[in-house]
């Protein structure tokens, strides 16, 4: 039976932000993937909205003041991209449900008869970590992988702080207190975790863990449970 594990994967990965390492990226992790499959590990990919969300929902905001709104433009958003990462890994023969899930629940049950499951958000209120916490609790994972594109938790903001101290180790209670639990973020806003995301950790016991997803060297052996650069989060 195939070793479940679910990643929330930031959409400032792939694109436009990171778009000169893009190819080099993509790359990389079709050969993780690759590899994680022929392992027999099956993975939910649960992919960001990005600058495409931001984007889409600052042309809307000035027409649109309903937050829920807006919030399905971030989902379309987010929905694009796992087709992305879907058709990508699709093109290589990789064991892809084709199918883009709406529910956590439809997604567990695809990842029974598939090694990769791609989907994006699902309604208003939710970031896609809140949905990655959500399908690793469903599918039964041991742990929830946050791949972005800082490399650690911070005990305060690092873009505004140059004294922030990053954490290699963290309870999520301790992460509860940085990043707040369970009060919905506004649409197209983010945090290095989603408190929606942290609130329902807690609830399942579920261990998270912060990496940087531009080293896909860090995220494999996250996935694999080794020694990774990064913020491990237990419950």
């Amino acid at each position: 039976m195939a070793t479940i594990h679910v990643i929330a994967l930031g959409g400032s990965l792939l694109r436009p932000e990171e778009a000169e390492k893009r190819e080099e990226w993509f790359s990389r992790l079709k050969q993780m993937v690759v590899h994680l499959e022929g392992m027999e590990h099956s993975i939910g990919i649960v992919v960001g909205g990005g600058a495409p969300a931001r984007e889409g929902i600052e042309v809307a905001r000035k027409h649109i003041s309903d937050e829920s709104k807006l919030d399905k433009i971030g989902i379309a958003a987010t929905r694009l991209n796992a087709s992305i990462i879907q058709q990508v890994l699709a093109e290589v023969g990789i064991d892809v449900a084709e199918e883009i899930p709406s529910t956590t629940s439809h997604a567990a049950d695809l990842l029974q008869s598939h090694s990769i499951v791609c989907m994006g958000g699902t309604v208003p209120g939710h970031t896609t970590d809140a949905v990655a916490t959500s399908l690793a609790i469903e599918a039964g994972a041991e742990i929830c992988i946050i791949a972005t594109n800082v490399s650690h938790v911070y005990d305060s903001d690092p873009r505004i702080n140059e004294d922030a101290k990053p954490f290699t180790e963290m309870s999520l209670s301790q992460l509860g207190k940085i990043c707040g639990i369970g009060t919905p973020l506004p649409a197209g806003a983010s945090a290095v975790v989603d408190p929606i995301a942290v609130e329902r950790a807690i609830s399942a016991s579920l261990n998270l863990a912060v990496v940087d997803g531009r080293q896909m060297d860090r995220l494999e052996n996250a996935i694999l449970g080794l020694e990774f650069e990064g913020t491990k989060i237990s419950a």
